[in-house]
């Protein structure tokens, strides 16, 4: 299944090769603070390929905070963040946030709630590289 997203005004985009016809997708709505405060609610299929573009690099910020090993993608422009990607070991994982989605129905989301707080890094790094999306693809000018 093709999954179609993009920041509100369409400066970051991606097309997320999903596996599958139609699938149920589980989303995750993080517990922490940044998460809690911007909406966002992240899916990720380690099978998956996701193709990000960006028009204007310039207008993208990327916010790293707590143990710095995720940075968070932020359209400047329209303050949506489409995706989070950790770099491990010299490779790139990434989830998407579902409420980017253009061409997912909402019944086809399993929400449940993640808490990462007490989260040790090791163990953190350990699960983003077992369930994140490993083929991270930049077309054009890389973020």
């Amino acid at each position: 299944m093709q999954i179609n997203g993009k920041c509100y005004c369409g400066n970051i985009s991606f097309n997320l090769d999903w596996p599958g016809e139609q699938p149920e997708i589980q989303a995750r709505a993080c517990t922490c603070t940044f998460c809690r405060k911007h909406g966002g609610v992240w899916t990720s299929n380690p099978k998956a390929v996701l193709a990000v573009t960006v028009i204007e690099p310039e207008l993208v910020s990327e916010y790293e905070f707590g143990t710095q090993s995720a940075q968070f993608h932020v359209c400047t422009r329209c303050g949506v963040v489409p995706l989070v990607t950790s770099r491990i070991d010299t490779h790139t994982y990434a989830v998407a946030n579902v409420n980017t989605f253009e061409n997912v129905e909402p019944d086809q989301l399993r929400l449940a709630t993640l808490e990462v707080s007490s989260e040790a890094l090791d163990v953190r790094l350990a699960r983003r590289k077992r369930n994140w999306i490993a083929d991270v693809r930049f077309l054009g000018d890389k973020i």
